[in-house]
């Protein structure tokens, strides 16, 4: 893990402090437990952990993808768009296809790629 990960890393954990950080497949897997599900009523649940992973060549690969815990369905039961199971992080998940449309390693952080994560979360569809 490279100095700059950790960086940002730490920097992440002063806004979620219970948030870990691990080797996994292709890079490293940022766990962030306890993530609010809003808006409120269209989620099955009012929380999950959510795993993002930094590629191996981050910050010039961007991060792709996430990943929150496996039973988060919408209110209606349903899995939300561009989602599905998957355990290529080992467990048992709900990945969602999600992709960063600009990244600029210069400027964007892991904190850049949660608030696409949460952007999407919110979106509750």
């Amino acid at each position: 893990m490279t100095p700059h990960i950790q960086a940002q890393f730490e920097a992440l954990k002063r806004d979620h402090p219970q948030a870990q950080m691990q080797p996994g497949p292709g890079g490293v897997v940022i766990t962030i437990p306890n993530v609010r599900l809003e808006p409120s009523g269209k989620w099955n649940r009012p929380s999950t952990t959510v795993r993002i992973v930094a590629p191996a060549a981050y910050p010039q690969a961007r991060p792709d993808c996430f990943w929150v815990d496996a039973d988060v369905r919408l209110a209606s039961g349903g899995l939300p768009q561009n989602a599905q199971p998957n355990n290529q992080l080992g467990e048992n998940l709900l990945w969602f296809s999600w992709h960063v449309s600009k990244w600029n390693p210069n400027v964007d952080t892991l904190h850049t790629y949660l608030r696409v994560v949460l952007d999407r979360l919110r979106q509750g569809v």
